[in-house]
């Protein structure tokens, strides 16, 4: 009896230790590696393709990712807050419904990306390029957009409140019922824009260009 006391109990232990190691080895495997840039949050990353790579719901809050290449990248629900994005370029790629708040992308491309409903909250997009990208819906309250690059973009929707955009290139976009109440577009290109049922109460527009703008506030 005292035997096969010993076997059952030694297979049992077996199995505990085997057991733990898989649970460990798998956790290990949920880190994602691609090109020598480890996925997570805190991570640093300079210099890499990340071009096409499926990306989403990762959790890169905290990040510092410099000259890095995310164009037709997938980065749906990825949650990259207070991260610092130093000439990035996410050109074509889809960050629908992405968490940006606090993120640091001064100078970096968002041209024709997907950022439907991003959370954008104190953004910092200064001299960023965000050609035809689509930001329908998309949350700026409190960014820093002067002189960002937005001709063309689709903003309907947006609510971009007490943000502060002097000398924006807002040339031919579609500001279509979204809110820039009490934000600056002073020395601003409105050009071919579009402000229907666009919200503004106690923005500023001083020495804003508005040729051909549909329903800009002229009379401001």
């Amino acid at each position: 009896m005292k035997t096969i006391h010993f076997i059952v109990v030694g297979t049992l232990l077996s199995y505990l230790v085997h057991f733990s190691v898989s649970a460990e080895l798998e956790f290990d495997d949920d880190i994602l590696e691609i090109n020598g840039c480890v996925l997570e949050t805190g991570t640093t990353c300079e210099n890499v393709d990340l071009s096409g790579q499926d990306l989403r719901h990762l959790d890169l809050s905290d990040s510092t990712f410099i000259n890095v290449n995310f164009k037709h990248a997938d980065l749906r629900h990825t949650v990259m807050n207070r991260t610092r994005l130093k000439g990035c370029d996410f050109s074509h790629a889809d960050m629908t419904l992405a968490s940006l708040k606090h993120t640091n992308a001064k100078g970096s491309k968002f041209i024709e990306t997907k950022m439907e409903s991003i959370d954008g909250w104190a953004f910092f997009g200064q001299g960023a390029n965000f050609h035809k990208a689509n930001l329908r819906g998309a949350l700026l309250i409190h960014a820093r957009l002067a002189g960002a690059k937005m001709q063309y973009a689709n903003l309907t929707s947006a609510r971009m409140e007490h943000v502060w955009m002097n000398k924006i290139d807002l040339k031919g976009a579609n500001l279509t019922n979204a809110n820039i109440q009490e934000s600056k577009l002073n020395d601003s290109n409105l050009s071919e824009a579009i402000f229907t049922g666009t919200r503004i109460h106690y923005a500023t527009f001083q020495n804003a260009y508005m040729e051909g703008c549909t329903d800009c506030p002229f009379d401001w």
